[in-house]
């Protein structure tokens, strides 16, 4: 693993077996190889154990100066040519903005206000591929894997989070998982709490509204329990809400300092009730936080969250939190262009995680020396490059494949 992951941190163009081996033992390439691949393709070790070891040495330093803020739900994509490796299917790919043939996993990072981790990662298996035993037993799928939807894949690892008494933070993520209903209600059995994105088509109950209460009991027949609409006693959507509001009702915010500056927007926080089924309930939905997001350049709203936080929260709290997810785009960034978290070349399940979970081991190592200096205003992505690692020349002669100039495997 030491090797494996100290070739994950070299300053060279990619990340995968034959590369690293070619810089870690530039005379004896093959022997070098081999314990690689066997390291991460097919030595039976545990991925949640390595992760758990991470986030203990990890977590202490991050919350030195900052408490831990967040716990940030997403996924990430990486592009993958064939039908073969584990995963593969057409479907969004955020890398590349659109529908592509790639891989996509779904991950939990905790985060403070300065740094972040990644603490449970799992490839998504789409529905084609847990249904096809042929393709599952090449890729050497588990047995207890089957198919899961993105957000059931969160809410499950939140639960093993939960379960291992993780030190608790609001839990971030974007609408493709805050627009369900049942992740929203996972999260709250859990007494978490959430500020997750939503799409303007949601419906939601306006300030002070809620739906009809049930009818009265007729001369015969059961007494009615359940709410009720009717033609003139309907919810809206977020967008239609938004639009609703006053000017006065919108308030300049800033949340952090970015490249350019201070980040700044308007927004706008109601407390609202959420309308899905609650045709089907006895109880309305709890009132909650809708957090609304208009920059003065744009035509219409841009963004819309949910959230169970206070009632008493401030609206700049309120923003703050919500935008904190941009760190898990910075986990990504980090991962993917200075540790190689997309360059596994491998087609199996073992080793599409294996190769992730010391990719995230290298990160921590690198997160740690980050939180021993103070944080600058504009902090620089981590560097892998740039921490000193002893290792032979290497020999000019051997061009391993996926090197610059040469083709790397599909």
């Amino acid at each position: 693993m030491e090797n494996y992951t100290k070739g994950l941190m070299l300053s060279i163009e990619r990340k995968s077996i034959e590369p690293m081996a070619a810089r870690l033992a530039p005379g004896h390439v093959r022997p070098m190889h081999q314990c690689l691949h066997h390291i991460v393709a097919d030595a039976a070790w545990s991925d949640s154990d390595i992760l758990r070891e991470v986030r203990r040495q990890v977590l202490p330093a991050m919350t030195r100066n900052h408490a831990l803020a967040a716990w940030i739900v997403d996924d990430t994509g990486f592009p993958k040519k064939g039908i073969h490796s584990v995963g593969v299917a057409r479907q969004y790919c955020g890398q590349v903005g659109k529908k592509e043939n790639c891989r996509v996993a779904v991950s939990v990072s905790l985060a403070t206000a300065e740094a972040s981790i990644p603490a449970a990662y799992q490839l998504y298996l789409p529905e084609a591929w847990a249904n096809d035993p042929k393709r599952r037993k090449q890729a050497g799928v588990p047995q207890e894997i089957g198919f899961q939807t993105k957000p059931d894949m969160a809410l499950d690892q939140i639960r093993c989070l939960v379960n291992e008494d993780v030190p608790r933070g609001v839990v971030l993520a974007d609408a493709a998982y805050g627009d369900s209903q049942g992740f929203r209600n996972g999260l709250e059995q859990l007494k978490l709490c959430y500020a997750v994105g939503i799409k303007s088509i949601t419906t939601l109950w306006p300030p002070g509204t809620a739906p009809l209460p049930p009818l009265p009991k007729g001369k015969t027949g059961r007494t009615p329990l359940l709410l009720r609409r009717d033609e003139e006693h309907q919810p809206l959507a977020a967008k239609e809400l938004a639009l609703f509001l006053s000017a006065s009702e919108w308030h300049r915010v800033s949340w952090r300092e970015g490249t350019r500056g201070m980040m700044c927007s308007r927004f706008a926080a109601l407390r609202i009730r959420v309308a899905h089924r609650d045709y089907w309930r006895k109880e309305p939905h709890p009132e909650q936080w809708l957090l609304i997001e208009w920059p003065p350049k744009e035509p219409e709203p841009t963004k819309y969250w949910l959230s169970n936080l206070p009632a008493s929260i401030p609206l700049r709290k309120l923003v703050d939190i919500a935008k904190l997810r941009w760190r898990i785009e910075r986990d990504y960034e980090e991962l993917k262009q200075e540790l190689g978290l997309g360059h596994f070349e491998g087609r199996n399940w073992r080793g599409f995680h294996h190769h992730a979970t010391l990719s995230i081991a290298a990160y921590g190592f690198l997160v740690v020396e980050r939180c021993l200096f103070p944080p600058s205003d504009n902090s620089q992505a981590i560097q892998a490059a740039n921490t000193p690692i002893s290792l032979p020349s290497p020999r000019v002669v051997y061009k391993p494949r996926g090197a610059a100039g040469t083709n790397g495997t599909a």
